[in-house]
């Protein structure tokens, strides 16, 4: 594969990480607020870091690719795109700031949180565990715990879940559900 070829792909490489991961911090701020959690607003608190060094990398790698004058101009967009994203990451900050500063909610939002029965929580997955190398949807953790698996921490990412995500030893599983569903995810997750 050619240098130029092997610039492009890392260009769209990391252009989905930045919107996968701006689109996963909307959830999980909404998420904080509806469910008034400090943890889930702290989740979206580091992954606004990790967007910004991410939104940094991208453009440096989009200035110094050396297309032509006619390429470039494709890549504007892309540009224009990423700061876009950055700025629907901060949006979500912000959001989550809310919940942080322990602003008092809204009536109507203070009676949501009231009534929901729901919680978070947040497991390793260990190498012993049944769900090392499943994807969520071989998985069935919904059916097998009655948590719904918000989003997953791999290293420094946020991996917003999809049916066909890759569960690995190691990850951190952000899960929320009714409480009596988390101590069956942390025996599932940790044997």
């Amino acid at each position: 594969m050619s240098k130029r070829r092997q610039k492009f792909e890392k260009i769209v490489e990391m252009f989905v990480e930045l919107k996968n991961t701006s689109e996963l911090m909307m959830d999980l701020a909404y998420s904080s607020l509806l469910m008034n959690s400090k943890e889930l607003a702290e989740e979206v608190e580091k992954l606004e870091e990790y967007v910004d060094r991410l939104h940094t990398d991208f453009e440096l790698l989009v200035l110094s690719s050396g297309f032509k004058r006619e390429e470039a101009r494709g890549f504007l967009g892309l540009i224009r795109l990423g700061v876009v994203t950055e700025k629907i990451a901060d949006a979500a900050a912000e959001i989550a700031e809310v919940v942080l500063r322990e602003i008092a909610p809204h009536p109507v939002l203070k009676l949501t949180i009231e009534e929901a029965e729901e919680t978070v929580t947040y497991v390793t997955v260990s190498e012993n565990s049944p769900l090392v190398n499943k994807t969520l949807r071989e998985a069935k953790v919904p059916e097998e715990t009655g948590m719904w698996i918000l989003a997953i921490r791999r290293g420094d990412k946020g991996i917003r879940p999809k049916p066909q995500t890759r569960i690995q030893a190691g990850d951190i599983l952000i899960a929320s559900g009714y409480a009596e569903g988390e101590e069956d995810l942390k025996k599932l997750a940790s044997p």
